[in-house]
C-alpha cells in the first residue's frame, strides 16, 4: 500500500486519512519505543506512555480535520454522545501494548477505523515492526491461496489451549497464537494465515479498523455465528469474532457450533 499526501496537500477521503493517521501514529511509536529502550525505561512505563503519545495524537488530528465527526478511543472517555453521530471513528491507538512494552515483540499495531451508521466504512492497520501500513486506501483483493495442506488459524494466546483443540479436532487445522487483533487480522490479509478466530470477547475499537480492511481485501469478517458485525453500540462489547478466507467460513462456525 502506498504512502499518501499529507492532508494539509489536499482535502483527504476517508480511507486517505486512516491511512495517513495510522502511519503517522506508528512511526511516532515507533520512535518513542526507540527513545524509552536507550533509557531503560520500565516497563509500565513503556506501556502508558505509548498509549497517551498515540491517543493524543490520534484524537488531536482527527478533531482537527474531521471536526464534525465523533471519536471512540480505548484510551478516552466514552460519554455516549457517539450514539446520536453517523459518523463516528474508532481509534484503539496502541493495539497490543504489552507487546509494545515488551520490547522484543513485534506483534503491535495502530487502529483507525471509521463507522458510519453503524458500518465499518473505512480503516487502517499499522504495524510498525513491519514496516507496513494496511488500509482500505486500496486492495489487491484476497490473498492467492497458499496451497496449504491444513488451515493455519491464529488466535490470542490466551485460548489456545481451549479454542485451538476445538479447531485441530474439528478441522484439523494448524493453531498459532499471537498477540495484537490488528496483527492477527493482517495476517490473514497477506495470506500468511487463512483464519483469525476469537471465540471470547472484544471491543469495537479491537475489530473496527482490521475488519473493513478484511471486507475491502474480499475476505470474510462476521461474528462466530455468521452474523454482521456492527458498530457505534451502546455495548462495546462484542463477542465471537471470524475474518477468514471465504470458503472456510462455514467450516470454521461449524468447529464452534459444534
Amino acid at each position: 500500500m502506498s504512502d499518501t499526501p499529507e492532508p494539509t496537500d489536499h482535502k483527504p477521503s476517508d480511507h486517505e486519512l486512516a491511512h495517513w493517521l495510522a502511519q503517522q501514529a506508528g512511526e511516532q511509536l515507533q520512535a518513542l519505543s526507540d527513545e524509552m529502550e536507550e533509557s531503560r525505561a520500565g516497563y509500565l512505563h513503556r506501556e502508558m506512555a505509548g498509549d497517551q503519545l498515540s491517543h493524543r495524537y490520534l484524537t488531536g488530528a482527527l478533531a482537527q480535520l474531521r471536526p464534525d465527526d465523533i471519536v471512540l478511543s480505548e484510551e478516552g472517555r466514552d460519554d455516549g454522545t457517539r450514539l446520536d453521530s453517523e459518523r463516528v471513528w474508532i481509534v484503539d491507538p496502541l493495539d497490543g501494548s504489552s507487546d509494545y512494552a515488551d520490547q522484543w515483540s513485534d506483534t503491535w499495531a495502530v487502529h483507525v477505523g471509521l463507522a458510519v451508521n453503524g458500518e465499518p466504512a473505512a480503516g487502517a492497520v499499522s504495524v510498525p515492526p513491519w514496516g507496513r501500513t494496511f488500509s482500505t486506501m486500496s486492495s489487491d483483493g484476497p490473498p492467492a491461496d497458499s496451497g496449504r495442506k491444513r488451515p493455519l488459524v491464529v488466535m490470542s494466546r490466551s485460548r489456545v489451549r481451549w479454542d485451538g483443540h476445538r479447531l485441530a479436532r474439528h478441522l484439523d487445522a494448524d493453531v498459532y497464537g499471537v498477540g495484537s487483533a490488528g496483527v492477527k487480522a493482517m495476517a490473514v490479509v497477506t495470506g500468511e494465515a487463512d483464519a483469525w478466530v476469537h471465540a471470547g470477547g472484544l471491543y469495537e475499537w479491537d475489530t473496527c479498523a482490521p475488519v473493513a480492511i478484511a471486507l475491502a481485501a474480499g475476505l470474510h469478517a462476521s461474528h462466530l455465528d455468521g452474523s454482521p458485525l456492527r458498530y457505534n453500540r451502546g455495548d462495546l462489547a462484542q463477542w465471537g469474532i471470524l475474518i477468514c478466507r471465504p470458503e472456510l467460513a462455514k467450516d470454521l462456525q461449524a468447529a464452534f457450533a459444534a
